[in-house]
């Protein structure tokens, strides 16, 4: 058996703890089960289903990433449905189309959305 070098460790995107097998969308068994949760709670039932429903696809697909940490918001890389673009997405923003149009809260700003609930 060989030993993992400190380069081939992969680790999870949300609590950063070494993952000992990668898993699609890049989290923990913890992290997920906590993400999960969150995306279950009565916050998130106040949005439109469908787009519920594609956030929960977007997290489970890991389409989104951790771009940056500030301390005032979190900015993730969030795929688009279709896989071609992707889009810069905070909690009180996103980039999509949907996001700047602003009517509704898009299905990426719901994903970051649990993803905040789930700290």
């Amino acid at each position: 058996m060989r030993a993992k070098t400190a380069q081939n460790q992969v680790r999870c995107l949300k609590c950063g703890r070494t993952l000992r097998s990668p898993s699609p969308d890049g989290y923990g068994p913890k992290c997920r089960r906590k993400v999960r949760r969150a995306t279950k709670t009565a916050e998130l039932a106040q949005h439109k289903p469908h787009l519920v429903e594609k956030a929960v696809e977007l997290l489970e697909q890991g389409g989104v990433i951790p771009l940056r940490d500030t301390r005032k918001n979190q900015v993730f890389l969030v795929v688009s449905s279709d896989g071609s673009e992707t889009y810069r997405t905070a909690r009180a923003a996103c980039t999509c189309p949907a996001g700047l149009r602003a009517l509704h809260m898009c299905a990426h700003r719901i994903a970051v959305h649990a993803l905040d609930l789930a700290s």
